[in-house]
């Protein structure tokens, strides 16, 4: 079974994110205009707000993600319709590919490397392969490809150097190869303190295989300060990137009560509150 993972690194200070066009933002689109997004679709409950967000930030960035119109059913990455029709309430405007990489950790780590390619961040675009070896988008900028045998990897200077979004696409269909949630799950840093969730957060179990949903939006009550948030995920195999209705509160749905307990349980998976993790 392949895994997957990713490291990311805290931003440079010096590398602040820039104002990111609502029309460039998510570059595998050529426009946006006609689409609906997260913030402008799904609705917070009565007595909610969305908790505030800064332009220009990942948490922006995610909250605003753009999505298919109506509800369509889930696309596997060889056009075939999953099995279970059930979970999403929305899918993201973002497709799969034709083979089956983009899993489940895959689209989370594809949807952190976007924002950074969108706001020029390409030092902090670094993540690991398994194996525990580096796997800096910089370098693969410089022509330096990875040459694997079984847990050895060597890069090698074998292309031109390119920064283009179509070579950035590349770099991650090879990232996809070799990362999952096992070495994902060792590499982000533990959220102890449920209270202190923020959006771009991701619960996730790591194993061979393992799994991984994303915090793509919160909501707070103006009056108790009770908190929300919204969840989004692939699967396995390689499919659309769709947010998660609430199978536990339907009161709510498709938002998570942040109080949830010892147990987040989602339509596919189940979430202890020690598996929420950070870049």
């Amino acid at each position: 079974m392949r895994a997957c993972v990713l490291l990311v690194p805290p931003i440079v200070a010096s590398l602040l994110p820039l104002p990111v066009s609502p029309h460039r933002a998510y570059l595998w689109l050529e426009d946006t205009h006609s689409l609906e997004s997260i913030a402008s679709r799904i609705e917070v409950p009565q007595g909610y707000e969305r908790i505030k967000t800064v332009v220009g930030t990942f948490q922006h960035w995610l909250r605003h993600l753009p999505l298919k119109k109506g509800r369509p059913p889930v696309y596997l990455f060889n056009g075939q319709k999953k099995g279970n029709q059930e979970a999403h309430v929305a899918v993201v405007e973002i497709e799969v590919g034709k083979r089956d990489l983009q899993q489940c950790a895959d689209a989370l780590i594809r949807l952190r490397a976007e924002y950074l390619y969108s706001v020029g961040e390409y030092d902090s675009i670094r993540f690991k392969f398994t194996s525990g070896h580096g796997a800096e988008f910089r370098k693969w900028i410089q022509g330096y490809r990875p040459v694997v045998n079984r847990n050895a990897v060597k890069w090698v200077r074998s292309a031109e150097e390119d920064s283009s979004y179509a070579n950035f696409r590349r770099y991650l269909n090879t990232l996809f190869i070799y990362a999952g949630t096992y070495s994902l799950s060792r590499e982000l840093q533990r959220v102890r303190n449920m209270e202190e969730m923020r959006i771009g957060d991701i619960f996730i179990q790591g194993g061979f295989p393992g799994h991984a949903a994303m915090v793509v939006d919160m909501a707070e009550d103006t009056a108790t300060e009770e908190k929300l948030f919204l969840l989004a995920q692939s699967y396995m195999p390689a499919q659309d990137v769709y947010i998660l209705n609430n199978p536990a509160d339907s009161l709510i749905s498709p938002w998570y009560n942040l109080g949830f307990g010892d147990s987040l349980y989602t339509p596919e998976s189940t979430f202890s509150k020690n598996q929420l993790k950070r870049f």
